[in-house]
């Protein structure tokens, strides 16, 4: 299937890359310019910036709460930008869809970034805030049934590597995970995944840009041999939560997402891998309007709920 109509309109603005240095501070505010006005986001029962006090520090984040209940399943959100790019609000649409959608209440987090911040410290945020949303259950209402952690590119990077950082340790009490077209081997050797090279050029994210987008990240204590890094590369993957993988057609990274949800399914995980024709890298974050594309929170929302709502 071709790229969607309304994704190629925007694709053919878009300027060619002129191979220029990238400006971390620049792209945030490109970024931060582009952010909605209040009154024009999803209404929710209430949203409300907090602090979670973790191992690895105070760490920003938003709460979203869908609508008034007794209790809710928790869902915390990683978004998605490279790890130097992305913030609470430029993903704030996609966490109150996400609340909307699934009933849970999402717990958004503002991780630190790369270049600042050298590894671990997103991935320390992002696990520590999890760890948080279990300890303080009760004061946000959870049903201690699900706890869910969700991420877009690079945050469902981190979603793979907090699952398996809480297995490890054990802690037990993640109970699904959902990857939108994850970023997991950051090994850009475009032998390894025939959509590196089917997927180069022309949909927005290309091939070419994945090694210096990802720079500020490697350059900065990741490896992309550990598996904490490239999460693809880890060996043993039993015993992981219930995993929902969800790519794009028209994405470099559709086969190494793809790879991930076979191997969890070969390794005893029950994992289901959705790919939306017609898309490209993003389109969670930035198509979502389109309604065929907005589907992919109607199904987390399925996905968390089997059963009855959780």
């Amino acid at each position: 299937m071709t790229i969607h109509p309304e994704i190629a309109k925007i694709l053919a603005t878009l300027p060619a890359p002129d191979g220029s240095p990238l400006n971390p501070g620049a792209m945030r505010g490109g970024e931060a310019a582009q952010v909605p006005p209040l009154e024009d986001r999803l209404p929710l029962h209430s949203v409300e910036d907090a602090t979670a006090v973790t191992p690895s520090g105070e760490v920003p984040v938003r709460i979203y709460t869908p609508v008034e209940a007794d209790a809710y399943g928790l869902l915390v959100y990683f978004h998605g930008g490279a790890f130097f790019l992305g913030s609470l609000d430029t993903h704030d649409h996609v966490a109150r869809a996400l609340a909307k959608e699934t009933g849970h209440k999402v717990i958004s987090v503002g991780y630190r970034l790369a270049p600042e911040a050298a590894f671990p410290a997103g991935l320390d945020d992002c696990y520590g805030v999890v760890r948080w949303a279990a300890e303080q259950g009760s004061s946000l209402g959870w049903n201690r049934k699900n706890l869910a952690i969700a991420g877009d590119s690079s945050g469902g990077n981190f979603v793979a590597a907090v699952a398996a950082n809480a297995h490890d340790d054990g802690f037990n009490r993640i109970t699904h995970q959902v990857l939108f077209y994850p970023s997991l081997d950051l090994d850009f050797d475009v032998d390894r995944y025939a959509s590196l090279r089917e997927n180069a050029e022309g949909y927005g994210l290309e091939t070419a840009g994945l090694r210096p987008f990802n720079s500020f990240y490697l350059e900065n204590g990741a490896d992309p041999a550990d598996p904490l890094v490239s999460p693809i590369k880890r060996a043993d993957l039993a015993g992981l939560p219930a995993a929902l993988v969800i790519t794009a057609e028209h994405d470099p990274l559709r086969d190494e997402g793809e790879l991930y949800g076979r191997r969890l399914k070969e390794a005893g995980v029950d994992a289901t891998v959705s790919r939306y024709e017609g898309a490209n890298h993003g389109f969670v974050q930035n198509f979502s309007w389109i309604p065929e594309f907005y589907r992919a929170f109607e199904e987390t929302g399925e996905f968390l709920n089997a059963g009855g709502r959780k």
